[in-house]
């Protein structure tokens, strides 16, 4: 069963949906999104009964906002408990204590910021809402004298988002500090089948322009990405399965690899793939794998034959998400226009442009683009451009 939801769904969704007879949700928020135009719609009875009925039914989310009907609608089920303790940071934290005995953490009630004395957690470190989406409210602090501005910076982020998300979203009423995890970072796409094994449908290698950036700007994809990650994170999603004990459940897990090649997970989103429909819809653009099909059918891509095949569609080539964040200093609210057209004019081979109600979110749209390997330089723009020079103000 799907659940369609605010801030976005993707024509791609909506035509997978339809090929494969997707069960969709008519919950109000569904129906915004023409979910009654779907043949495979089903009441919200009808979604209940079915979980009632179901030891471990597949659902799936478009939006974490939909974690508020489920919770309401679902409550005698074990779906809102298995939400629970991978959507809050800090109960996942604990819950994976005994993997990563060397990780520091502590939770801070909102209350408590103010108080809170940075020489006391070993820095540098990083500071998150306990239960956070878009990377909102996250600040890397490299020392103590650096905590002013980081938390000028998180009241800033969260004033800024206030009314945009449910508390199920982005919820501050704590806080985690954890040390920072160093290494390149990974988002991974995949689902638990109905015996709890991990079946991997995406790996994307998430970019910064430098070590205090903490944005989602830039994600990329390749088979050479792939191929090198795919054993380790398959052994890193049982190992949490183990923990867990989760089935037929999607999941969008953040990790970084570091020096030693060990892998840490940042946090593990539930019941969906990427936001927005974003990391999920890549993996479309390339290799033609639909996570979203996988998930529901019980299908399993098969890696090894498509990343060997030398006749590929996608070769060497990298295949880029860019989450156009409003970096460029101006309030969406006094901005007139945004120039999508000159933005897609600086990729060599832009494949889609999504936008967004810029003056809503703070967020332009997404573009998803094809890099040559001589054409990267693209995307390294991508990854530092404030965007100003598209902004027309009103």
């Amino acid at each position: 069963m799907i659940f369609l939801d605010q801030p976005y769904v993707s024509d791609f969704l909506k035509r997978t949906i339809r090929e494969f007879e997707l069960p969709v949700v008519l919950t109000q928020a569904s129906r915004a999104f023409g979910a009654d135009s779907f043949p495979s719609a089903i009441t919200e009875e009808e979604a209940r009964v079915r979980v009632r009925a179901t030891p471990n039914p597949k659902l799936y989310q478009v939006s974490e906002s939909s974690i508020g009907w489920v919770t309401e609608h679902l409550g005698e089920s074990a779906m809102p408990a298995r939400i629970e303790q991978f959507k809050n940071k800090a109960s996942f934290r604990v819950a994976t204590a005994a993997l990563f005995p060397d990780l520091g953490f502590r939770e801070i009630p909102v209350t408590d910021l103010d108080d809170f004395d940075p020489a006391s957690f070993p820095a540098p470190f990083v500071i998150k809402p306990t239960v956070g989406f878009f990377s909102l409210g996250v600040q890397r602090v490299e020392s103590a004298a650096a905590w002013p501005a980081a938390l000028a910076a998180i009241r800033a982020d969260v004033a800024r988002a206030a009314g945009l998300f449910p508390a199920e979203v982005l919820g501050t009423a704590s806080f985690l500090v954890e040390q920072c995890i160093e290494g390149r970072e990974y988002a991974i796409d995949a689902y638990y089948d109905e015996k709890g094994e991990p079946i991997v449908l995406s790996i994307l290698e998430h970019l910064f322009a430098s070590k205090d950036d903490a944005s989602d700007r830039v994600y990329i994809t390749s088979a050479e990405i792939v191929r090198a990650n795919l054993p380790r994170f398959t052994r890193h999603l049982q190992d949490l399965g183990e923990v867990f004990d989760v089935r037929n459940f999607p999941v969008h897990v953040e990790v970084r690899v570091d020096a030693e090649g060990r892998v840490i997970p940042i946090e593990v989103n539930p019941m969906r793939f990427g936001g927005w429909c974003t990391t999920a819809d890549l993996t479309y653009h390339a290799f033609g794998v639909n996570p979203y099909a996988c998930y529901f059918r019980g299908e399993r891509p098969d890696w090894d034959a498509l990343l060997d095949d030398p006749d590929s569609s996608f070769g060497n080539d990298t295949f880029a998400l860019v989450a156009l964040g409003n970096t460029s200093g101006i309030d969406g609210k006094d901005i007139a226009a945004f120039d999508h057209d000159a933005l897609l004019a600086r990729f060599a081979r832009p494949l889609e442009l999504r936008k967004t109600d810029f003056r809503r979110y703070p967020i332009f749209g997404f573009v998803y683009a094809r890099s040559t390997p001589e054409q990267l330089a693209e995307l390294d723009w991508a990854l530092r451009s404030d965007l100003a020079e598209f902004v027309t103000r009103a």
